[in-house]
């Protein structure tokens, strides 16, 4: 017998010093209190000591005496947790990783041996299997419980304590991403490295894909790998795409692209469905075969403001097994009218790409009356480059003169060679500036070599110099063309209004290229004032989350699909922002279950066995016996057997 909680020389300790307050404590429980009383024949025979010379009244309390000392005894051998030689050997040690992945929310599953009340579904299936394997630890096992999707989240230590590992357990929620197996695999054998009997058991419906990652395939060495495989169909659709933008020079606008893919192995008929800020606006039929996806374009849509949802059901009205990839949703760029100062000494072909979209509130200004009155979204300098005033906002300068410029203004550079006309050989197709532009044959008679610093961004260039460059300076936005236009042809393309606007709306962060949905189960990396290090956001169910922001970027791994809410600013003067996200991964909505998992040299197999109600710890069971002798002892004494 070995003692793994009190050592047992501390034991026998404790255990004289309190055998020997037992044995005093009953020597003065012997003494009578002597008590002065009248008429002393009559009360003679009751105060005489004859009971005590007595032999059973003698054993009646040497049983007083001998059954205090066995509960103490068995006390303090609880306090020991004393376990035999070979339970200390043969105890495991066991990792879980529950998969919590999208999938797992599939209904595919009956509600047989369930809670009561609870909804079916995988994830709840296996919740029940780890619930078991908890209660069927032996007295020797220790179990750690962690949840997997796209992280690892341990919800216990590695413990036997079975009310720890169920309070563990019922934190357990399903999310809208897929699983990082190999993350996770890797957790488990770091856990369980150098531990006598090292055991993972994956309880997940199989969609994990492979156990590989950057850093290659995971090995789990002598650890034993088993599977609790749960579901039991595969009948499923998926919106796996969803996207909008409204179009450049009309944001009243815009197109829809989505794409529905049928998972399952049979045909389907499915009914999709539109919605603009909650209300339908179109509803349309769809047979798709077995694995096909299918995409949608809606093109010149309008209607919607603000908020846009896509749904697909069963043509029948039904749903399928998992109606988590069902509903998708995206969010048009806020409409508001950008407030832009014009300082030129005159430029028609300026004001006209300007009158292109009604959503800009232009001012136009001479030089000598710069700054105009009022706070301003973006500054145009055309030919100019005074020092930037307060409240002016982003800048673009046309042909930027070398003073009060945060870039450097280079020396002249004239198309003289017949051979090689100056214009744009290097462009950034990428840049939100230049985005749907073409830009490489434009003419250009005279221009100036623009020089940014290292964080700068040469968007355009000719094989002279730079002549288009992008930055940023004291949290604003810059942009610089290095010539004037009018000593070019690009005020006679569509590429001229095109760069104007696309340069306003980057300055502004309503660029043809805004995200419309993030994909869950990423790094997000969502827009937000430059001026601030943190936001506040909302998610989809109410909870608050403050989370970073550099360079103007909140940043946060997404796992709920659904509208969320960025809160920037102060009390006083809050700022809202709203972005949508989605669950877009086909390969978590192939939600067919799997009966082996695919682990580089390892085979899954069958859990070791977990007898439910079973316990091995002698603790138990002293606490028990003690409990029992005290309810005994409380009876005798008030029956006046053992007084």
């Amino acid at each position: 017998m070995n003692f793994v909680g009190v050592p047992f020389q501390t034991l026998l300790t404790v255990g004289a010093a309190a055998g020997a307050l037992v044995v005093v404590f009953y020597i003065l429980k012997l003494r009578r209190r002597p008590v002065a009383v009248p008429f002393s024949r009559i009360w003679d025979r009751i105060l005489r000591d004859k009971e005590a010379t007595s032999l059973f009244s003698q054993l009646k309390r040497l049983l007083s005496l001998l059954l205090q000392l066995v509960l103490l005894t068995m006390l303090l051998g609880a306090l020991g947790d004393p376990r035999t030689a070979q339970n200390i050997v043969e105890g495991r040690n066991v990792v879980v990783l529950l998969d919590a992945s999208a999938s797992m929310q599939a209904t595919d599953v009956s509600g047989a041996g369930l809670p009561k009340g609870t909804t079916p579904s995988r994830l709840e299936v296996a919740r029940t299997k780890v619930r078991d394997m908890v209660r069927g630890l032996g007295g020797s096992d220790r179990m750690l419980i962690a949840q997997m999707d796209a992280t690892l989240t341990p919800l216990s230590t590695l413990t036997g304590e079975v009310s720890d590992l169920e309070a563990g357990l019922a934190g357990v929620k399903a999310s809208d991403a897929h699983a990082d197996f190999p993350r996770a695999l890797r957790f488990a054998a770091d856990t369980l490295k150098g531990l006598p009997n090292p055991e993972v058991i994956v309880v997940s419906d199989g969609a994990l894909g492979e156990a590989t990652d950057t850093h290659g395939p995971v090995e789990l060495g002598n650890v034993k790998l088993s599977f609790v495989p749960v579901g039991e169909r595969s009948k499923n659709a998926a919106i796996t795409q969803f996207s909008v933008r409204r179009y450049p020079l009309d944001k009243s606008r815009y197109e829809v692209m989505l794409e529905v893919t049928n998972t399952s192995d049979e045909d389907m008929d499915l009914e999709l469905s539109l919605y603009g800020d909650g209300l339908v606006t179109d509803v349309s039929k769809l047979r798709l075969k077995a694995k096909e996806r299918l995409p949608r374009f809606y093109p010149n849509l309008s209607g919607a403001s603000r908020t846009l949802e896509a749904r697909i059901q069963m043509a029948d009205g039904t749903r399928d097994d998992l109606p988590a990839d069902d509903k998708a949703y995206a969010l048009l760029p806020e409409r508001r009218r950008a407030r832009i100062q014009v300082v030129t000494p005159g430029n028609m072909y300026l004001e006209a790409a300007l009158l292109l979209d009604e959503y800009l509130d232009v001012t136009t200004i001479a030089p000598d009356k710069y700054p105009a009155d009022g706070a301003f979204d973006v500054t145009i300098f055309d030919g100019i480059s005074p020092p930037v005033a307060p409240k002016s906002g982003s800048v673009l300068y046309l042909n930027p003169k070398a003073e009060n410029v945060p870039f450097e203004v280079g020396k002249e550079i004239t198309d003289d060679d017949p051979n090689s006309p100056l214009g744009f050989d290097k462009l950034e197709a990428e840049h939100p500036i230049v985005r749907h532009t073409h830009l490489n044959d434009v003419n250009i008679a005279r221009a100036h070599i623009l020089k940014g610093s290292k964080e700068d961004k040469v968007v355009g260039a000719s094989f002279k110099g730079a002549l288009l460059i992008a930055g940023r300076r004291a949290g604003s936005k810059f942009v610089a063309l290095g010539f004037d236009i009018r000593e070019s042809d690009l005020p006679l393309r569509i590429a001229w209004p095109l760069f104007l606007l696309n340069t306003i709306n980057d300055f502004v962060e309503e660029d043809t290229g805004y995200i419309s949905s993030f994909t869950t189960g990423n790094v997000w990396h969502i827009p937000a004032p430059s001026s601030v290090d943190t936001a506040t956001l909302v998610e989809p169910d109410g909870t608050k989350r403050t989370i970073p922001v550099d360079q103007g970027r909140a940043i946060y791994l997404g796992q709920r699909a659904g509208v969320y809410k960025l809160q920037t600013g102060s009390a006083d003067a809050p700022e809202e922002s709203l972005f949508a996200a989605n669950l877009s991964d086909p390969a978590e909505s192939a939600i067919g279950p799997v009966t082996e998992l695919k682990v580089p040299n390892k085979k899954s197999e069958a859990p070791s066995r977990f007898s439910v109600g079973v316990r091995r710890e002698i603790w138990v069971y002293l606490l028990g016996a003690v409990l029992l002798l005290s309810a005994l002892e409380w009876l005798t004494y008030h029956r006046r057997i053992t007084v």
